[in-house]
């Protein structure tokens, strides 16, 4: 059985802006080895757009650019929109009855699965789906923005904290 972990950067304030601050090439390499190991991606619509970056190549990206866009482009991808009509290759879209999309993702993958965009991951908390919350904190306040909760949230328990790269600490909470 899969667990579905929640995971983004954010400001010490608790805000997410992927234009705002970026991972040092330390925190980069782990986010490449990260996606390779995992069992699939689900993405709202919003960060899933923001995600479509990787699916081109760009003549000005370095070595670490070009390993992150193949390990993203060759892991399924399973996009929650009811405005999308299609989605890009080794991606499925997920209208209807998400609860049972994501279960039955769940029931049948091994390993984890990590759920991208506050606003989803807040629903499928709601809905008792979400096993493990990853924060990368950065030494940065933005002031306001998207907050990496999109709303109150049951309790959590630290389990882990690492040093990421120069300035990056990485929070670990289960549900208590």
């Amino acid at each position: 059985m899969a667990r579905l972990v929640f995971l983004l950067n954010q400001s010490l304030d608790g805000y997410v802006d992927h234009t705002a601050f970026a991972p040092d090439p330390v925190l980069f390499r782990h986010f490449i080895d990260d996606v390779r190991g995992l069992a699939g991606s689900v993405y709202g619509r919003r960060m899933y757009e923001v995600m479509r970056y990787w699916d081109d190549d760009h003549s000005e990206w370095d070595e670490a650019q070009r390993d992150y866009a193949a390990a993203w482009r060759s892991q399924p991808k399973w996009v929650v929109s009811r405005s999308l009509k299609s989605v890009g290759p080794n991606a499925t879209l997920v209208k209807d009855d998400v609860e049972a999309a994501i279960r039955g993702l769940k029931a049948q993958l091994d390993g984890e699965i990590e759920v991208s965009g506050p606003e989803l991951a807040g629903g499928l908390t709601d809905l008792g789906l979400v096993d493990e919350y990853r924060l990368y904190l950065h030494p940065v306040v933005l002031g306001g923005g998207k907050p990496f909760f999109a709303g109150p949230r049951p309790p959590l328990r630290l389990v882990a904290s690492d040093r990421i790269g120069e300035d990056v600490i990485r929070l670990t909470y289960v549900p208590a």
